[in-house]
């Protein structure tokens, strides 16, 4: 049995012990934290701040105008690479056909563009972990945005098992993007600086 310790005087019991495996963390409780597993470890993230989901808000819009009616575009979804790994990013891109079929977890194959929003939290996973988890999985886009930086779109392509770049779109830059489908945007108004 495993534990964790909010801030706060509270104690949540987790079942099972680990390695965990996506079974297990299916019996967690809906504690409003995000719970993921990298080969089995545990990493627990809370709930994103108001301008970390306004970030994710403002690029599901662009990203939503911008897909051809075979491609759908959503937030907080479940990845099982394997039994050992489920990965919860901040948007991701898939095809309608996928969106109609599937109901509680996502194939990488079922991912054209997976995207996470980097906090102070997650910084270390989005920067590094989640990258080389995403490329060994096979899904072929992954966008960083790191709002701290202006904010930056840190854009990575599938090369073979890893990802080539990252190239980076600043702030004040508009850039089209031709994967998984042309998108315009300038990555400042991926932030309500108003």
């Amino acid at each position: 049995m495993a534990t964790i310790e909010p801030t706060g005087t509270r104690r949540t019991v987790l079942p099972g012990a680990p390695p965990f495996t996506v079974d297990d963390l299916l019996k967690f409780p809906d504690d409003g934290n995000r719970y993921e597993l990298f080969n089995g470890s545990l990493v627990v993230s809370p709930a994103p701040s108001l301008p970390h989901q306004d970030t994710i808000f403002l690029l599901q819009m662009i990203l939503h105008q911008a897909a051809p009616h075979d491609y759908k575009v959503f937030t907080t979804v479940n990845v099982r690479p394997s039994e050992k790994d489920l990965y919860i990013p901040d948007l991701v891109v898939v095809p309608r056909a996928v969106a109609r079929s599937v109901r509680l977890m996502l194939a990488p194959s079922d991912v054209a563009l997976v995207v996470e929003v980097v906090s102070p939290s997650t910084k270390t996973h989005d920067r590094g972990t989640k990258a080389a988890a995403y490329a060994a999985a096979g899904i072929p886009l992954y966008w960083r945005v790191e709002p701290g930086e202006g904010p930056t779109l840190y854009v990575y392509e599938l090369d073979g098992d890893t990802y080539r770049g990252p190239v980076a779109h600043k702030p004040g830059t508009t850039v089209t993007l031709s994967a998984p489908y042309p998108v315009t945007l300038d990555p400042a108004d991926l932030v309500d600086d108003d």
